[in-house]
C-alpha cells in the first residue's frame, strides 16, 4: 500500500521556522516530522511514499532523495505549480493509484494503528482540551482538571484510507475535508474509526513544537 503525504502547505503560523524549510521538515526531538511519519508507517510494512509538495519543494525533495536509502523506502514526488488544496493535490496523482492507499497530513505525529482502517475511512481521535476544565457542583467548584481529553468529542486525525473510487469525488482545486468528505458522509460512504488511547498531535504552533519535543518518547 502506498502512503500519500500532504506536504504542500506554507506553514505560515510556524514562521520564522518555515521561512527556509517546509513544515514536514521541522525537527521534533531531533528528527523531521516526515521522518517520524515514515518510521511509524514502516511498522505497517508501508515502503512506498508519494510526497505531495509545493512550498519549498526543492528542499523537501532533496531531503527525501538523500535519505531514501537510509530509511529503506521509495519516494515519488508530485509538485504543485500553484496551491491545489488537499483534494486537488490527491486528485493530481490519480494516474499513479490503482489500489487502496493511505493519506496523511504532513504536520501530524501519531502512533495509531493504520491496519485498523478500512477502505474509505478516516481516523478519529478524542479532542484534547487546550484549556483546563472546572467542574461545578451547584454554585461550588468541586475540582479542576488540567487539559483533559474529552472522549465525547472526536476530531479528524488527518489519517485516511481511501479507495480509487474517491477520485470520482475529488475537486480539481479545493480541500478534501470541505468538499469530498461532506459529500461522502451525506451518501453514507465514509466510515469512521475511533482511536481512544493513542498519541496524536498536530504541529500548528511553536508551542506544539516545544511540547511535542518532550513527548516523542511515546512514538518510539
Amino acid at each position: 500500500m502506498k502512503a500519500l503525504i500532504l506536504a504542500g502547505g506554507y506553514g505560515k503560523r510556524l514562521r520564522p521556522f518555515t521561512d527556509e524549510k517546509p513544515k514536514p521538515l521541522l525537527e521534533i526531538g531531533g528528527r523531521p516530522i516526515l521522518e517520524w511519519q515514515i518510521t511509524w508507517l514502516k511498522k505497517y510494512n508501508i515502503r512506498e511514499f508519494v510526497i505531495l509538495t509545493g512550498y519549498k519543494k526543492e528542499t523537501l525533495i532533496d531531503w527525501a532523495s538523500s535519505n531514501a536509502d537510509r530509511l529503506e523506502v521509495n519516494f515519488v514526488y508530485s509538485v504543485e505549480s500553484e496551491p491545489l488544496g488537499t483534494g486537488g493535490a490527491i486528485r493530481k496523482v490519480k494516474h499513479f493509484i490503482n489500489e487502496d492507499f493511505l493519506v496523511v497530513n504532513g504536520d501530524i505525529l501519531t502512533n495509531l494503528d493504520v491496519s485498523r482502517l478500512t477502505p474509505m475511512s478516516i481516523a478519529l481521535v478524542p479532542l484534547k482540551s487546550p484549556y483546563g476544565i472546572v467542574e461545578v457542583n451547584g454554585e461550588k467548584v468541586s475540582r479542576f482538571i488540567e487539559k483533559p481529553t474529552l472522549y465525547d468529542h472526536w476530531i479528524n486525525a488527518g489519517v485516511y484510507r481511501l479507495s480509487p473510487d474517491v477520485f470520482d469525488y475529488l475537486p480539481e482545486k479545493g480541500d478534501i475535508e470541505r468538499t469530498t468528505f461532506p459529500k461522502l458522509a451525506e451518501m453514507g460512504l465514509l466510515r469512521a474509526v475511533k482511536f481512544e488511547r493513542v498519541y496524536w498531535r498536530s504541529i500548528d504552533s511553536v508551542k506544539d513544537m516545544e511540547e511535542a519535543g518532550q513527548e516523542v518518547g511515546q512514538l518510539v
